[in-house]
């Protein structure tokens, strides 16, 4: 499995430089990946918070899909709203429709494109993963603890963690994360 981040989230930590901010979000990525045995993280370098689907960001997807040739991709959710009053970040979307633009035009695709959709067609029993997802988002600690400095750090990975494992109606498992097909072969 591969991690592909199109920017290092330089410009996400408020009142932090984006020059120090940078490697410390990649650092925290890395350390969280790995928690989950994710052990091939790449950052490609576009520019956080000025995200475009541009040609170089779907040339760099497609020559990673490529290179990589994966059985299905699973890109972050590129939808306007998580849900009514919580909007997407706009990186996110733009970054989404690359992933789709990108394997639109792939002459030999992956079998599947999934995103993390709050519209799922379909989910995974992630039932005694909880704990490893709980501590690999709390590897991003100085990254949470900015942005609430009132609430503990896993405290907070616990929060979001659950969120997204909780139980889904017609899906019989204690804890699942569901997903929206967006593209069969």
């Amino acid at each position: 499995m591969v991690y592909g981040l199109a920017t290092s989230g330089e410009v996400g930590i408020q009142g932090m430089p984006a020059a120090e901010a940078g490697p410390l979000r990649e650092g925290e990525q890395v350390a969280s990946a790995a928690v989950v045995g994710v052990n091939e993280v790449e950052f490609w370098g576009f520019p956080d918070s000025d995200l475009h689907n541009s040609p170089e960001l779907r040339a760099k997807i497609t020559e990673v899909i490529e290179r990589v040739a994966p059985d299905l991709i699973l890109a972050t959710y590129g939808g306007p709203e998580w849900a009514p009053g919580f909007p997407n970040q706009r990186d996110h979307m733009e970054f989404a429709a690359a992933v789709i633009d990108a394997y639109d035009e792939l002459p030999d695709p992956p079998a599947q494109l999934f995103w993390n959709s709050p519209t799922r067609t379909h989910a995974v029993d992630v039932t005694g993963f909880v704990e490893a997802a709980v501590e690999s988002l709390s590897c991003h600690r100085v990254y949470l603890e900015v942005l609430d400095p009132e609430t503990p750090v896993v405290e907070q990975a616990r929060k979001q963690v659950d969120m997204f494992t909780a139980p889904l109606d017609g899906f019989a498992a204690t804890n699942a994360t569901g997903f929206e097909l967006v593209r069969p072969r």
